[in-house]
C-alpha cells in the first residue's frame, strides 16, 4: 500500500517534487555551524557570505570545503581570487550572520572588520578563523565545490556555537 504523500511541517500538502520536498525538509531539520567566508572581488572590494556547509575533507594535508551558488553575488570574487578566510561563528556572532547574509553592498559597512592575511576581510570576535588557498573548483549545476588547503589559522574567545537548524539561528542545548 502506497502511504499519503507527506505534509509540510505546517500541515500544508506538499507541491513539490518529491526529491525537492523531501531535500528542504530533511535540511532543515540538519543542524549546521554557521561560518562567514570572505574574500576579496576582483576590484580590490571586500565580499563575504554565511555558509553552513564547511565541511573537513583531511587532516593531510588540511583540507576543507564549502559550497555556495555560481549566481550568489560574491561568487565572481571566489571564482577568481586565491585565498578565503573562513571564520566561525559564535552566538555573539548573530548580528554578524545577519549582516552577511544580508544585502550585499551593506556587508561591509561598518567596522565589524579589518584587514587580515593576505588583506581579506577579517570579522570581529570570530571563534575561529582559517586562511584557505583555494586548490580546486568543481562546478555542480548551478553551483560549486570549492576545495581549500587551510594555510593558517586561530582561534578567539570561546563562545557558544551558533547553529542554522528548523530556518533560524540557535544555539546547542543539553549535552548528553
Amino acid at each position: 500500500m502506497n502511504a499519503a504523500p507527506p505534509e509540510s511541517p505546517r500541515n500544508e500538502p506538499e507541491t513539490e517534487p518529491d526529491g525537492l520536498a523531501a531535500f528542504k525538509q530533511v535540511f532543515r531539520r540538519h543542524a549546521a555551524g554557521v561560518v562567514a567566508i570572505t574574500a576579496r572581488a576582483p576590484d580590490g572590494r571586500p565580499v563575504g557570505f554565511t555558509a553552513t556547509s564547511l565541511a573537513s575533507l583531511a587532516a593531510v594535508p588540511p583540507l576543507a570545503t564549502f559550497n555556495m551558488a555560481r549566481v550568489a553575488s560574491a561568487w565572481p570574487a571566489i571564482e577568481n581570487t586565491d585565498y578565503v578566510l573562513i571564520q566561525t561563528l559564535g552566538a555573539r556572532n548573530r548580528g554578524l550572520a545577519d549582516k552577511l547574509s544580508g544585502d550585499h553592498d551593506e556587508r561591509f559597512v561598518g567596522d565589524h572588520w579589518s584587514p587580515g592575511p593576505h588583506g581579506l576581510p577579517m570579522l570581529n570576535g570570530v571563534t575561529a578563523w582559517m586562511l584557505g588557498h583555494i586548490i580546486e573548483r568543481h562546478h555542480v549545476a548551478a553551483n560549486a565545490v570549492i576545495v581549500v588547503q587551510i594555510e593558517a589559522g586561530g582561534v578567539g574567545e570561546p563562545d557558544e556555537a551558533l547553529l542554522y537548524h528548523e530556518r533560524t539561528y540557535r544555539t546547542p542545548g543539553d549535552v548528553l
